[in-house]
């Protein structure tokens, strides 16, 4: 890849590989990017469409149980293999809480485990641990908030959800990688599942992918450097337009040619937002938590794929089961070409089949 244009061809055409199964999506992938808002669809079930043959809005819910894949937090929270999880597995570094509340830990471990699974709100009621402060800076029920720490730790895995609500399990690891070089070989494991995924990559989004890492695996947080400057001699790269561009060594790609696609706001596609700017042009946001007079797109704006460009975006929602639409185009039009036309009534049409709207 030597053009800016051959660049934007591969980045679509890496990440539309043909429609497959669902285990098999997930195996390519890696990981694939949670997000609760349903605006008409959550994020992970945006992105999994335009890979999974026949996928339905909820798939991946429903069927986790029969999945390999896990709940857990990678480069971001969302599902990640277990080939991954096992990279990442067991954390180290410092754990969240004090000696005193480590306490807390070993008993309601020890609840979980002689229970089997566990409901957040069995839990509470058996301990009554009270409230605290969550992230968003509203009261959190404390024995929620712990579990979803221990969770983090990997004491405990998500078996399954009820009515959206994490039910958990106790989880059992392999030992820590003994040596220097395994764990060298875990982490740049964990960067190329990271590059396999957002590719091609400019070296700044390179640098960001690999220290946001410190989330999947915090014990090697002081690693991480040395890593990338593995990772830079590892991946096949490229100096275009004064930027040097990696990705992983891989045949010829076809790019889409023929199709529209709505993608999700953390598509892999769109999800660099500096990327997404030196591809396509213009500079996407995601405004679900922009007050309602400073947006510009639209509370869930899907980018919209035309071919190898993203040309305008769309908002999609449902009214008496009737799927409405309403486009924005960066040329504040659309192509002109019937093609395009067709190409759109047919993604809309594709998108109320995944909805299972009548």
């Amino acid at each position: 890849m030597t053009t800016l244009d051959e660049i934007r061809r591969a980045a679509v055409a890496r990440s539309l590989f043909p429609p497959t199964t669902l285990q098999r999506a997930l195996n390519l992938f890696g990981f694939v990017q949670a997000d609760p808002i349903r605006a008409p669809a959550r994020a992970q079930d945006l992105t999994l469409r335009h890979r999974v043959s026949g996928y339905r809005a909820g798939d991946l819910e429903r069927r986790y149980t029969t999945l390999d894949v896990h709940e857990d937090f990678f480069v971001n929270y969302g599902f990640v293999t277990s080939a991954v999880q096992a990279l990442m597995h067991p954390r180290g570094g410092s754990t969240p809480w004090t000696a005193a509340r480590g306490r807390h830990v070993r008993a309601l471990l020890e609840f979980v485990r002689s229970r089997g699974a566990v409901h957040p709100r069995e839990a509470d009621s058996h301990f009554s641990h009270g409230t605290v402060t969550n992230y968003w800076g509203g009261a959190s029920n404390a024995t929620t908030h712990l579990l979803d720490q221990m969770h983090y730790r990997g004491l405990l895995k998500v078996v399954r959800r009820e009515a959206g609500i994490r039910i958990y399990a106790v989880h059992e690891h392999g030992p820590k990688p003994g040596d220097a070089s395994t764990r060298r070989a875990r982490l740049d494991g964990l960067v190329d599942v990271t590059v396999g995924k957002y590719a091609p990559l400019p070296a700044a989004s390179l640098s960001n992918l690999v220290r946001r890492l410190r989330f999947a695996a915090p014990q090697w947080v002081h690693q991480l450097d040395a890593a990338l400057v593995r990772a830079k001699k590892r991946l096949a790269h490229a100096r275009v337009d004064g930027v040097d561009w990696y990705w992983p060594p891989v045949d010829a790609l076809d790019a889409n040619q023929g199709e529209v696609r709505l993608l999700a706001p953390f598509d892999p596609i769109v999800w660099d937002r500096r990327r997404f700017e030196m591809l396509w042009g213009w500079a996407y946001r995601f405004e679900a938590y922009t007050p309602v007079p400073k947006r510009k797109l639209g509370y869930y704006a899907l980018p919209l794929l035309w071919r190898d460009r993203v040309i305008g975006w769309a908002n999609l929602s449902v009214r008496s089961g009737v799927l409405t639409s309403k486009v924005g185009y960066v040329a504040s039009r659309p192509p002109r070409s019937p093609e395009f036309r067709r190409a759109l009534d047919e993604e809309l049409e594709r998108f109320r089949l995944f909805l299972g709207l009548p």
